[in-house]
């Protein structure tokens, strides 16, 4: 006889993980004999420049590494991302108290809600946004407040929206730009809103970030830190894994407030340890090496990009280009159930599409697109797509 267990009441609030389950169906379909296409999930499918590969590789020779790290984060580390800030926005950050490692910037975004949200507490999480957010929110028995994001607000938050009783019992407000899914943008005038709302009302402003180095022709993201005051209030997750194509490695970093830090340092000490090190020797070449190869890699995301912005109009949907991250969020006219629409457009074409209920309530006619495919692939997805669109 099997023993049932019963879960604690917080697993009760959590939701299940869309790719997590998409599995079955893909095996289902897979298993009818379609050759499946995945531009579902947001994951590079380029390796890292051969030079920061080599100084990892070379670091785990030394026999003095292969014991516990810090769990801020080597040295080295948290001087490398102190000189990427310096060099790419102009912020200078303390590498002692203003940078802390993160097991991937997932983990962090976690265990921010777990150190400063309770019961009843409000977060402010944008819709539709990275499921994180939320699920971080839910296990600390926060209260979700949704900042919508519209197409007719470029999908940034309407900050005079928000009632002034959700104000006050903020603790959080999440942002997210080069956004995903939607993959819009924003300029350093809309952070300096944000800022000014969180020293007014008194919440952490948690940027993140992990998109910032990959746009397009001649925009730049900034980062919150550039923000006059930003320090004060906000933290920034960035992260190795979409920047340099260092997805696997799981290495990361908050950065910003040094109490904010310094609390989160105090949770992750009773749940984690620091990264293995010669996996922050390698993020600490790549955040202080030659960058110029990532101008090579976001030119193949760009190829990809268009590719399926052309389809996108040629089968009659909507998408406004993206100027950074790695997405296309396409509207589908004249659906209101998405993730029917991508099961089906799954098993008539072998290609999985992320339906945008996954990220929140607002998009149920969204399709998000990612660019973490391979060219060739992405060309024989949206070739299909059309071909599909042409027999409706």
């Amino acid at each position: 006889m099997t023993n049932s267990f019963q879960l604690a009441p917080r697993m009760e609030s959590l939701p299940p993980n869309y790719f997590f389950e998409l599995r079955q169906l893909l095996a289902e379909v897979s298993a009818s004999g379609v050759d499946i296409l995945r531009l579902d999930i947001g994951a590079p499918d380029m390796p890292p420049a051969n030079f920061i590969i080599e100084s990892m590789s070379e670091a785990s020779v030394d026999k003095a590494v292969h014991s516990y790290s810090p769990i801020n984060g080597s040295p080295e580390y948290r001087e490398a991302w102190a000189t990427y800030y310096q060099n790419r926005f102009g912020v200078a950050l303390d590498p002692a108290t203003e940078v802390f490692s993160l097991l991937g910037s997932k983990e962090g975004i976690f265990n921010l809600a777990q150190v400063y949200v309770g019961p009843g507490d409000a977060v402010l999480i944008p819709d539709p946004g990275y499921i994180t957010y939320t699920s971080g929110t839910l296990m600390a028995g926060g209260a979700i407040v949704r900042m919508p994001l519209l197409a007719e607000n470029k999908f940034l938050p309407d900050f005079d929206a928000i009632a002034a009783a959700d104000y006050a019992n903020a603790k959080i407000m999440w942002l997210n730009y080069p956004n995903n899914p939607t993959g819009a943008t924003a300029e350093l005038d809309f952070f300096k809103r944000a800022v000014e709302l969180a020293h007014q009302h008194n919440f952490i402003l948690a940027h993140d970030a992990p998109y910032a180095d990959i746009t397009f022709g001649n925009y730049r993201a900034p980062s919150v830190l550039e923000v006059d005051g930003a320090k004060e209030v906000a933290v920034e997750f960035n992260s190795m894994s979409k920047t340099y194509n260092m997805a696997g490695w799981r290495t990361a970093a908050a950065v910003g407030n040094a109490e904010v830090l310094r609390n989160l340092g105090r949770w992750k000490s009773n749940v984690d340890t620091g990264s293995f090190r010669p996996l922050m020797t390698g993020a600490a070449t790549a955040l202080t090496g030659s960058q110029t190869w990532l101008d090579e890699r976001n030119a193949e995301y760009k190829l990809r990009r268009d590719l399926i912005m052309d389809t996108v109009a040629a089968i009659g949907w909507e998408a406004d280009v993206p100027d950074g991250g790695m997405y296309v969020w396409a509207r589908v006219p004249g659906i209101d159930d998405a993730a029917a629409f991508a099961q089906q457009l799954l098993r008539d074409t072998g290609v999985s599409l992320t339906p945008g209920a996954v990220f929140g309530s607002t998009s149920p006619d969204y399709l998000r697109f990612s660019l973490g495919t391979p060219t060739e692939k992405v060309r024989v997805a949206t070739q299909r797509l059309r071909s599909w669109a042409d027999r409706k």
